[in-house]
C-alpha cells in the first residue's frame, strides 16, 4: 500500500512547547506521531503551527496535496480574541476549503467548529486528565468513527470549553455529564470532518505529567483543585483507570 500524506497541525504556541520540553513533557504533535506509528508504519508527516511558522503560505499553497489532516490540542481558549488564535480559524476555513479529511481534536474541534460557524463557550466542568462514561448516541453507533467501540467509555481529556453551537448539518455523537457534545461530524465544502474533544492519542501518563506541570494553575487560577492532596487523589483515580485500560 502507498504511504500516506498527512498534515499534522499544532495548536499551542511555541512558548507553551518550550515549557513543556523543559519539564520532558512531549509536545502534542509528538504525542500524535508517537500513537500513529503505532497504528500505521506508511505514514509521511508535515507539521505545521499557524500561530508563529514562516512556512505557512508554501502549506497552504499544497493543501489539496494532502491526504489528511490531523489539528491537534492546546492550551489556548478559543473566545480569546488573539492574532494567533485568530490566525489558526483563518488556517482552518484554508483546511475545510481544500482537505477532503480532517480529524480534529479537542482544540482542533473548537477552531474547527469555530471556522465553520458554530459556537465555543467556557464549560461549566472540566475534564482532568481524563472524561468518564462518554457514551455513544444511536448517530454515533452507526459512524465509522465508532465501528467496534464500547458504547461507554473513558479516555484521556483536558479541556474547560466546550462546544455548545454546532455548525450547520453537523451531528454530535457522543457525549458525558460535562460535555455534552464529545463528538462531532459534519461536513464543509468537501471536507468531512470528524471532531473529538477527548485525547484518544495521548497516555494517561502524559496527563498525569500535565497535571503535575500544570498544579500551581489548577489551584489558583483554574480552582479546580482546593489543594495539591485533592490533586494526588485524583492522579491516584487515573492511575488505577491505566491499570484497567492495560
Amino acid at each position: 500500500m502507498s504511504s500516506l500524506n498527512i498534515l499534522i497541525v499544532e495548536g499551542n504556541l511555541r512558548t507553551e512547547n518550550k515549557n513543556f520540553k523543559d519539564v520532558g513533557i512531549p509536545t502534542h504533535t509528538e504525542s500524535l506521531k508517537e500513537s500513529l506509528y503505532n497504528f500505521k508504519k506508511n505514514l509521511n508527516f508535515d507539521v505545521v503551527n499557524p500561530s508563529s511558522d514562516n512556512n505557512l503560505q508554501s502549506i497552504k499553497s499544497n493543501l489539496s496535496s494532502y491526504d489528511g489532516l490531523i489539528w491537534g490540542g492546546s492550551s489556548l481558549n478559543i473566545y480569546n480574541d488573539t492574532p494567533e488564535i485568530r490566525n489558526q480559524i483563518e488556517f482552518m476555513k484554508e483546511c475545510q476549503r481544500n482537505v477532503k479529511k480532517i480529524l480534529a481534536i479537542c482544540w482542533g474541534m473548537q477552531v474547527a467548529v469555530t471556522a465553520a460557524g458554530g459556537e465555543v463557550k467556557k464549560a461549566e466542568g472540566s475534564h482532568i486528565g481524563i472524561a468518564n462514561e462518554i457514551t455513544i448516541n444511536d448517530q454515533g453507533l452507526n459512524h465509522p468513527i465508532y465501528k467496534d467501540k464500547n458504547k461507554i467509555f473513558n479516555s484521556p481529556a483536558f479541556n474547560f470549553d466546550e462546544v455548545v453551537t454546532l455548525p450547520k448539518n453537523a451531528i454530535c455523537l457522543a457525549s458525558n455529564k460535562i460535555n455534552k457534545i464529545q463528538s462531532l461530524y459534519f461536513e464543509v465544502n468537501d471536507s468531512k470532518i470528524w471532531g473529538l474533544q477527548y485525547h484518544p492519542e495521548i497516555t494517561y501518563e502524559k496527563m498525569i505529567s500535565l497535571i503535575e506541570f500544570r498544579k500551581d494553575r489548577l489551584i489558583a487560577n483554574r480552582k479546580v483543585f482546593k489543594d495539591e492532596k485533592e490533586i494526588q487523589d485524583h492522579i491516584s483515580f487515573i492511575k488505577k483507570e491505566i491499570k484497567v485500560s492495560n
